[in-house]
């Protein structure tokens, strides 16, 4: 890893997840990987400029982490304009998520390991990129 490299702990505290190369997505993929093996449960947020982005990066980080796919909170959720930013926030322990209507906010995914037995284990990573799960 180059100095320059975004690593887990560099991206705590910012408003809005880096652009990142193919090459540095991979790395990071792996720490958070390292550090998501550490953890029994996970929570999830998803900044984004709407709410369909918001629900593609949702399952493209469910299918590359083996995650249970999420169910709707609200089976018929309101209707939010396509151009809304929102923020949707995912738990596996009750295998829900719901989306709300969310300004202000920057672009990035947040998650957060849980792991009763060992709390020290337990952290928040991101915000990681919105395409970190992306097919390659």
């Amino acid at each position: 890893m180059t100095a320059s490299f975004p690593t887990l702990s560099s991206l705590r505290g910012l408003r809005t997840a880096p652009a990142l190369e193919a090459a540095e997505r991979a790395l990071l993929r792996q720490e958070l990987q390292t550090a998501l093996d550490r953890c029994e449960w996970f929570t999830i947020g998803v900044m984004a400029p709407n709410t369909a982005m918001a629900l593609n990066v949702l399952r493209q980080c469910e299918a590359a982490l083996g995650w249970p796919p999420l169910d709707p909170q609200d089976p018929a959720p309101a209707e939010l304009p396509a151009n809304a930013a929102v923020f949707l926030k995912g738990n596996q322990r009750n295998g829900r998520f719901l989306i709300r209507a969310e300004a202000g906010l920057g672009e990035g995914v947040l998650i957060t390991g849980h792991q009763p037995a060992d709390a020290e284990q337990e952290d928040t990573w991101g915000p990681l990129p919105l395409d970190l799960f992306a097919a390659s």
